[in-house]
């Protein structure tokens, strides 16, 4: 009896270590590239074009315009992607905080609104809603932190 519980914990660990590892390798490749891929185009002028273009509406938020590149990979890929965009970025503990709180509203849209959709409710409605969040989100935060 005994020997058959330590199989059953040695499996699971088994298991659990193999799925975490694979999930770690997949997590990697999505964060190592952007990451890379970001840093490569700080050395060309597309991210000063996008910072300069997005500055007057990353700034209600207290947020630098290369942040506008975090919160669009946030918002359209995953936050995985986002993570490995703003790991490149400079910024302060408030806007590492904006950033993150905005994107937990409204990380992932695309797949999540086809969840949501799934299940009955309105697509036009849930991207409102969490954009909305998001948006008053990062303002709010911008003036009280």
């Amino acid at each position: 009896m005994q020997k058959r519980v330590t199989g059953t914990i040695g499996n699971a660990m088994f298991n659990g270590l193999k799925s975490g590892l694979q999930t770690t390798f997949f997590l990697s490749k999505i964060i190592i590239t952007v990451y890379f891929i970001i840093t490569f185009l700080k050395y060309t002028p597309f991210i000063d074009w996008i910072s300069n273009l997005f500055s007057p509406f990353m700034n209600i938020f207290g947020l630098p315009g290369e942040a506008s590149i975090v919160l669009v990979l946030g918002n359209v890929l995953n936050l995985y992607a986002a993570l490995g965009a703003v790991s490149t970025l400079t910024l302060t503990v408030k806007q590492y905080t904006i950033i993150a709180v905005m994107l937990s509203f409204s990380h992932s849209l695309f797949m999540e609104t086809v969840v949501a959709k799934k299940i009955g409710i309105s697509v036009l409605g849930v991207i409102l809603l969490r954009l909305t969040l998001a948006i008053l989100s990062g303002i709010i935060l911008n003036l009280v932190i």
